[in-house]
């Protein structure tokens, strides 16, 4: 999953490959998209990952999520493929669907997995790979390169750890139900027939809970806990995001299960925000304006603060962790 802003740009991008291609008489390449090409890809470096990644219900649902009594109505009132793993409207949030090669024809291999949440990974991996040459390793990468190694990545797709505002607004497109390119009459039809008004999403909940994989060195065996100051940043960072992504549906689906979902994740962004507003003025202007700008202004703001006294009574116990 590549976030919309990071996802528009590589679209561009490629169509401007895609268009240099043509114009040298090079021929066309088969597609301008990135592609998943599945979590077995980034297995070997990344095992600690995967075995937590295995136990999770984004690993877990690709097994069960199919046979649900409601499942029928669902993809009736979607439309389009009666099974659930081909069906354009499901897939996009539910599975996984990954590609052989960029010819290939899209199959759901998983459950939502690495690229769901890194971006797909056909274009970024060659470079995140890359330490240096083909003898390199990441102990022996330059300072240097590490630092180009990750703009490149970047700029080819990849949602990295430490972009938690992306991350998180890639979340909340499926969690809050509000997924580009599905009709907002679609959803009202789904939500009708049965399927979730979409979530409260908090984000400390779910990094700290069954998703948590944060093995970094010194020690990279130990699946770190965040600090109360992490914590609180990343918070306030999900919240944010939820707000901006409320705006940005705002009024688009009229039924009212979802309107009451998107007004309760509206309530808790903005009681968030409201408890820094005074120490971090871009939080005030977020909340008179939520706009995907301001909330990256806020998230720069608080890079480094420990907002833990003002914000740990509204945080989730860890008991109460996804």
């Amino acid at each position: 999953m590549v976030g919309e802003s990071m996802l528009g740009l590589k679209r561009v991008l490629s169509a401007i490959a895609f268009l240099a291609m043509a114009g040298a008489g090079g021929g066309l390449p088969a597609t301008a998209e990135p592609f998943f090409q599945g979590e077995q890809k980034c297995v070997d470096c990344h095992k600690s990952e995967d075995t937590v990644w295995k136990a999770t219900k984004h690993s877990t649902s690709f097994r069960e999520i199919h046979r649900k009594p409601l499942v029928k109505d669902i993809i009736t009132a979607a439309g389009g493929d009666a099974n659930m793993r081909r069906n354009a409207v499901c897939t996009t949030c539910h599975f996984a669907m990954t590609q052989a090669n960029a010819t290939a024809r899209p199959a759901a291999t998983a459950g939502p997995t690495c690229e769901n949440c890194h971006g797909p990974s056909s274009d970024w991996m060659p470079l995140h790979n890359d330490y240096g040459g083909p003898a390199a390793k990441r102990e022996t990468e330059t300072p240097a390169h590490k630092t180009e190694r990750i703009q490149k990545s970047i700029q080819a797709g990849m949602i990295r750890p430490e972009m938690l505002y992306d991350i998180a607004t890639n979340c909340l497109s499926c969690h809050g139900l509000s997924r580009p390119g599905v009709p907002p009459e679609t959803i009202a039809k789904m939500i009708d027939a049965g399927h979730a008004a979409g979530s409260s999403f908090e984000l400390v909940s779910y990094l700290e809970g069954t998703v948590r994989h944060r093995f970094y060195p010194p020690d990279v065996s130990k699946n770190s806990e965040m600090t109360n100051a992490e914590k609180s940043r990343v918070f306030i960072t999900g919240h944010a995001a939820a707000l901006v992504k409320g705006a940005s549906v705002a009024g688009a689906v009229t039924n009212l299960k979802y309107v009451e979902t998107q007004k309760k994740i509206e309530t808790s962004a903005r009681a968030a925000l409201d408890a820094i507003k005074g120490q971090v003025p871009e939080a005030a202007a977020l909340l008179a304006q939520p706009t995907d700008a301001n909330a990256r202004k806020l998230v720069d703001a608080i890079s480094g603060k420990d907002l833990s006294a003002q914000v740990g009574s509204l945080m989730p116990a860890k008991g109460a962790y996804k």
